[in-house]
C-alpha cells in the first residue's frame, strides 16, 4: 500500500477458474476424509481406536 491507502501493482485474478478448482480439491479431500471414516466406524465400530492383534 502506497501513503493514499491503496495499491500499487496490477495484482489480480483474471478469472475465478483458480478459486473452483481450490473448491473442488477442497471438496474431494472432504468427501474422502468423511468417506474413510463412514467406513473406519462400521468396520472397527470406532474412528480413533488403534486396531490390535488383527490377524
Amino acid at each position: 500500500m502506497n501513503e493514499s491507502g491503496t495499491t500499487t501493482g496490477k495484482v489480480k485474478a483474471s478469472s475465478n477458474l483458480y478459486t473452483a478448482l481450490l473448491a473442488l480439491a477442497c471438496g474431494a479431500v472432504a468427501g474422502t476424509a468423511g468417506f474413510v471414516a463412514y467406513k473406519c466406524w462400521f468396520i472397527y465400530g470406532t474412528l480413533l481406536k488403534i486396531v490390535e492383534n488383527v490377524r
